[in-house]
């Protein structure tokens, strides 16, 4: 099984695979009854009480829902006329993860819109679903309802770890040549990433051994992937030093 050839295979019929990479979010669901200007974050929240109850081992998104906090609430429920554009830096922040999915549905009659803002890092992903004749008082209804949401989110996750292989960055990098344990390891990871698309050693001397890496990512992506392994690198020159 070679998946090198499996992604250029797929590559050339237009089909991007993507990474199976696990995370946790901070999930925060809030619902609003546009009838009455009113929400409900905690206790009285269906979304909320009920979102982890119907997890599944095949799901990449780990959420953690915030504690039950006076505070918090009390900051939330100011915000409801500007809820749609308020940030939630402030309770964010407390939980210091790099992901989160702040989720606001708004109930009017019988119809159900969802504004999903999703932070994958630094970056901020608005979606928009609408939902019709959900009665939240209802079990199976409800249930529904939080699966096709966590439908959507896996999508996206995934969808931010497609493996593009039409991307291939060439990066030079040198290692300790006294370090053979190291230039083991290292070779080793480099087989088993699959952004790898190759790598070659293209010189060598009595210090150093030089690689030549074809990548299919940005070059943050490929510094964060060496990090996993605690591999950390000196990217200041044109030759990065795996340190």
């Amino acid at each position: 099984f070679d998946k090198k050839k499996i992604f250029n295979y797929l590559e050339k019929n237009n089909i991007y695979p993507s990474q199976i990479i696990e995370e946790t979010f901070l999930f925060i669901p809030i619902i609003i009854d546009e009838n009455i200007n009113d929400l409900n974050i905690f206790s009285n929240n269906q979304i909320y009480n009920n979102w982890n109850k119907s997890a599944k081992k095949t799901e990449l998104i780990n959420y953690l829902l915030p504690s039950e906090d006076l505070e918090d609430m009390s900051l939330i429920k100011s915000k409801i006329d500007v809820i749609e554009s308020y940030d939630f830096e402030e309770i964010l922040k407390k939980y210091f993860l790099n992901h989160s999915i702040i989720t606001l549905v708004f109930r009017s009659n019988n119809e159900i819109k969802v504004l999903s803002k999703i932070n994958i890092n630094e970056i901020t992903i608005l979606k928009n679903y609408t939902f019709k004749n959900i009665n939240f008082e209802n079990e199976n209804e409800l249930k529904k309802l939080i699966n096709q949401l966590k439908l959507k989110y896996e999508d996206l996750w995934k969808n931010h770890n497609q493996i593009n292989t039409s991307i291939k960055l060439s990066l030079s990098i040198k290692v300790d040549s006294s370090d053979n344990f190291k230039i083991s390891n290292f070779e080793e990871i480099l087989n088993e990433t699959d952004l790898i698309y190759n790598f070659s050693i293209s010189k060598f001397d009595k210090n150093f051994t030089y690689y030549k890496i074809i990548y299919n990512g940005t070059p943050n992506n490929f510094i964060k992937s060496m990090s996993q392994y605690d591999y950390k690198l000196d990217t200041q020159n044109k030759i990065w030093i795996l340190e």
